[in-house]
């Protein structure tokens, strides 16, 4: 994965001012277009987008500042067809317009060119299992979601504590297949990973696909296949997420398991009264490399 990113780099770095194929490089390296664009965002810290877009407006600031050209020139030399949305995606990374910047120097926010490097790290091992599960759906109340990485994400939080008590336990025992009990599901995500995007959040159980549902759930269906189910321990939400993320910088890198399309999908098995603490599950869904 590590020398598939890198490639992906180059391949940024080639075709800077144009659009390229991350599909047909993807096929090329025995991965799929889905996974290499979570594991970049993941470990770079950014979608593939926005880390093309600052690259290319790096580059871009150099033609500003050499002022050999105007500036009509450089936003079509860069891919744009217009002076203004140059400008507008130039000052979004610069902070400044490129009048400003051909006048004064400045200001400039460079983004280097990424290259991804093992590290050896994985000291504590993950707890981990790999689930051959067959069809089901996911069943419960579902709210369309921003992303956030960090902390407690309060859209979801307002979602869950609206429910009325008694809908809890009646979710409870509908539930009859792993994974088990009061699950929070996050589907729709979109590839990149980009915090603030919108996502579908449901907070339901997981049941056979032959269970009748009822008219007023919401349900996701869900196909057959494999899942990389990680246990998790400690401060909640701190220790799902750091598990989460480790499964991007550590488990996937050294496993022959990429991601592949579905839901991802949290188990909590225990938990203190204040939600403090918790065991959970995470389960992703995963094919063969």
């Amino acid at each position: 994965m590590i020398s598939a990113l890198n490639r992906l780099v180059d391949l940024v770095e080639e075709h800077l001012t144009e659009e390229f194929d991350v599909d047909g490089l993807a096929r090329a390296l025995g991965t799929t277009e889905y996974h290499l664009r979570r594991m970049f965002s993941s470990l770079a810290g950014m979608p593939l987008s926005e880390y093309v877009r600052r690259r290319r407006m790096t580059v871009a600031a150099a033609d500003i500042v050499r002022g050999e050209d105007d500036l009509l020139s450089v936003a079509v030399r860069h891919g744009y067809g217009s002076t203004e949305a140059f400008g507008r995606a130039f000052r979004g990374v610069h902070g400044a317009g490129p009048r400003d910047v051909r006048r004064d120097g400045g200001p400039l926010r460079t983004q280097p060119k990424l290259r991804f490097r093992l590290t050896v790290e994985g000291s504590i091992p993950m707890d981990t299992r790999v689930v051959d599960h067959p069809a089901f759906r996911l069943v419960g109340h579902a709210a369309q979601v921003p992303l956030i990485h960090q902390g407690i994400n309060p859209h979801i939080q307002q979602h869950i504590t609206a429910l009325p008590h008694e809908e809890h336990l009646r979710l409870k025992t509908l539930g009859d297949t792993e994974p088990g009990g009061l699950l929070q599901v996050c589907d729709d995500l979109d590839p990149s990973s980009t915090e603030g995007n919108e996502l579908t959040y449901l907070h339901g159980v997981a049941v056979s696909q032959d269970t009748p549902v009822p008219d007023d759930l919401d349900a996701i269906e869900v196909p057959a296949g494999r899942w990389a189910v990680f246990r998790t321990a400690g401060p909640h939400p701190q220790a799902l997420q750091n598990t989460w993320a480790a499964t991007a910088t550590e488990w996937f890198p050294s496993n022959p398991w990429r991601l592949r399309p579905g839901p991802a999908i949290v188990a909590v098995l225990e938990r203190a009264d204040d939600f403090s603490t918790a065991t959970c599950e995470l389960w992703l869904p995963v094919e063969p490399t």
